[in-house]
């Protein structure tokens, strides 16, 4: 292999590494942050419906059967959406759509670590802005001259929250530059900043259907916004793909926008387990961020993070450890069902002391 054929740009991307898709079986899998609980009913039947000789025909460009879906769940009008595969396509066109100017994008040192891949992509400057001893973000490094401002709220790998209000100082204070708020987590127990969109033409608030929706296989996200924010997005994306969410994805959208009853019941069934690990974490002597997601961010000052992460590998349960400065101590942990924590608090009993 050579890559004397690469664009030059290529050699200095560093690009994103996801989280393990084990194949290995009996593991218990507590390291992507996917919902432990399936899909709606209603989207399974409404995927099984759109699956007909109909996929012979390209999907609608404008997927305004899902954009509708989430303008009327958000009490939104239809040119204040953008969708496409998942959060992070959205984020890409944001990032390429948005964010290349000639100052430098902030966002923090830990966040979601394809925020500087994106930059390396798009070769948008970039400075990190470090989170405080307590791994919160404090928002008065950013009360400066910037070409836009990232927020993952809550923050990954984290799981801490941004009060609304203090999302609303960052709007004021960089009036002349985009804020996006990347709310991949918020409906486990954050207040969205959607409520803010229609005072602040300069807010991009980005959201998924994999986490609290259990899509992660279908790969659906959006962008809420100004029109001419939405604008923007839609000229990059058709410049770059007419065609992006599929009639299956548009189908299976709609189907879980509209089942307000399941989505209720996991969301909350994902919060009572999250506060019961906790607890139980805590019981044991670790130390546990306070979380609104799907998952905690946990250490024990007796127990290393790798260390403490291959040995609850070979108790067949995969968290999510990540080796840079500040937080190598720390586990990332998803939360699962009551049963799967039950069994995962089990392992860590079985750890030698």
């Amino acid at each position: 292999m050579t890559d004397r054929y690469w664009s030059s740009f290529v050699n200095e991307l560093a690009p994103y590494v996801p989280g393990e898709q084990p194949v290995e079986r009996g593991l218990i899998k507590l390291n992507t942050n996917e919902n432990p609980y399936g899909p709606s009913p209603a989207v399974l039947a409404a995927i099984k419906a759109a699956a007909s000789s109909e996929l012979r025909l390209y999907p609608p460009p404008g997927s305004d059967a899902l954009k509708q879906a989430v303008a009327d769940y958000y009490g939104l009008s239809a040119d204040q959406v953008f969708v496409g595969n998942g959060s992070d396509e959205v984020l890409a066109h944001t990032f390429n759509a948005l964010l290349r100017h000639s100052r430098p994008v902030l966002f923090a040192d830990i966040t979601y670590s394809f925020y500087p891949v994106y930059c390396g992509l798009y070769g948008i400057e970039y400075h990190t802005i470090p989170l405080d001893s307590a791994l919160r973000l404090d928002i008065e490094p950013y009360f400066c001259a910037n070409g836009g401002v990232v927020v993952a709220n809550p923050n990954a790998p984290t799981g801490r929250f941004l009060e609304l209000s203090e999302i609303e100082r960052l709007l004021i204070a960089n009036r002349d530059s985009v804020v996006v708020v990347d709310e991949a987590y918020i409906d486990f127990g954050g207040e969205s900043a959607i409520s803010l969109i229609d005072d602040y033409d300069n807010l991009l608030v980005v959201q998924t259907l994999s986490k609290s929706r259990s899509l992660a296989g279908l790969r659906v996200g959006f962008a809420l916004g100004h029109p001419h924010l939405v604008e923007a997005l839609n000229r990059v994306k058709n410049s770059f793909n007419s065609y992006p969410v599929s009639q299956l994805a548009v189908a299976g959208g709609v189907a879980a926008l509209q089942d307000e009853d399941y989505f209720q019941y996991t969301r909350q069934a994902v919060m009572e387990t999250r506060e019961f690990l906790t607890t139980e974490l805590e019981t044991r002597g670790f130390d546990v961020m306070p979380s609104v997601a799907n998952f905690v961010f946990a250490r024990h000052e007796r127990f290393e993070g790798a260390a403490l992460t291959a040995a609850l590998r070979r108790e067949k349960m995969v968290v999510r450890h990540f080796q840079r400065p500040r937080i190598s101590e720390y586990l990332r942990i998803t939360v699962g069902t009551q049963e799967q924590m039950a069994q995962f608090i089990d392992a860590l009993d079985r750890l030698p002391a």
